[in-house]
């Protein structure tokens, strides 16, 4: 089979720009790095591929030793996830100081520039130990010297009770005064929210009403007019939604980083081809890329990172297996491409 390294020409174009401190939500383009798969290279090699093809950003789901042993003086930039499950016991500041110290304070070389504490835990029942795993944290790198690292969480569009159009933008009424105390916190310390957001899932769950254009950035033209303001894809009424959500809470200032945006390539026909993966991640890549914002928030840059690294066979059979920019099948790696697949 013939390939063409689409997605990952994109991301050597896209690092070419000088990234800013990630504390202010702004960075280079960067890719996941899920590891819920049987047939994955060891760390060192995956580190090695976002050397290769000058990705400097990595989100990374868990603390994993392997990893940040690999990522030792590489130049790489990490958004470092906490378990869900662990965050009942950080709320203890002693358990969050030795978590801080085996993952963070033992690696110096590796640039940390993000803890994540949970990954879609709000609305649940994990949320009432989000902020106060944030606070333990911020009080420990406020103790550190020197080290500049910020103190987030992720949520997903789940945290929504309307997103349409994007100025109707609210929170669930489970989730607002856990966003609005968190909100504040990020807000105080000029820290990013970072979103998870998918404009496949509307376009599959609705296709006659959410057009395959705007969900991939490639309509001609505006699709969704909101008051004064015009929309040409899904992804930056969805960010916009929850900028509204942030207005009505009272929390207008603080700026979201895409954690994960991606499209699926195989498990659910049609919706799920290698090409519309390409042309999505390619769009996404440009989009992060271009020194844009939203229409709601035009001077606050939208960047983040590609979900994900490789296609994950651990994972629920389906759509879930089958996110990656890369497939592990002979080395070298290949990427998949709009055409040749």
């Amino acid at each position: 089979m013939a390939f063409i390294q689409g997605v990952i020409i994109m991301l050597v174009l896209a690092s070419a720009h000088n990234g800013i401190s990630i504390v202010e939500a702004q960075l280079d383009p960067g890719v996941c790095y899920g590891r819920q798969g049987s047939n994955l290279p060891p760390a060192s090699k995956v580190v090695a591929m976002y050397k290769q093809y000058g990705i400097r950003n990595m989100r990374l789901f868990d603390p994993d030793l392997d990893v940040l042993t690999a990522l030792k003086g590489q130049q790489i930039q990490v958004t470092l996830g906490v378990h869900n499950q662990d965050l009942p016991k950080l709320v203890v500041i002693d358990a969050a100081k030795s978590w801080y110290n085996t993952y963070v304070q033992n690696f110096p070389d590796v640039p940390i520039r993000l803890i994540a504490v949970g990954n879609e835990v709000i609305p649940g029942e994990f949320s009432q130990y989000v902020l106060p795993v944030m606070q333990n944290f911020q009080t420990i790198i406020s103790s550190s010297n020197g080290t500049v690292i910020g103190v987030t969480t992720v949520v997903s569009m789940d945290t929504m009770s309307a997103t349409y159009p994007p100025s109707s933008g609210a929170f669930k009424a489970e989730a607002s005064s856990v966003m609005t105390g968190l909100l504040s916190f990020l807000a105080s310390h000029n820290y990013p929210l970072l979103l998870n957001a998918y404009p496949y899932f509307p376009y599959a769950a609705n296709p006659g009403d959410v057009s395959l254009a705007y969900a991939q950035f490639t309509a001609p033209g505006p699709v969704v007019h909101d008051g004064g303001l015009d929309y040409w894809n899904l992804l930056d009424a969805m960010v916009d939604s929850v900028y509204a959500a942030m207005e009505k809470v009272g929390m207008p200032n603080v700026a979201i980083l895409i954690s994960e945006s991606g499209w699926p390539s195989a498990g659910n026909g049609d919706f799920t081809t290698a090409g519309l993966a390409a042309t999505y991640n390619q769009n996404l890549l440009k989009k992060f890329s271009s020194q844009t914002g939203t229409p709601r928030r035009p001077s606050n840059k939208l960047t983040g990172y590609i979900f994900a690294m490789f296609n994950e066979d651990l994972k629920p059979t389906g759509i879930e297996q089958h996110w990656g920019c890369s497939i592990p099948m002979a080395h070298p790696f290949i990427v998949f491409s709009a055409s040749n697949y």
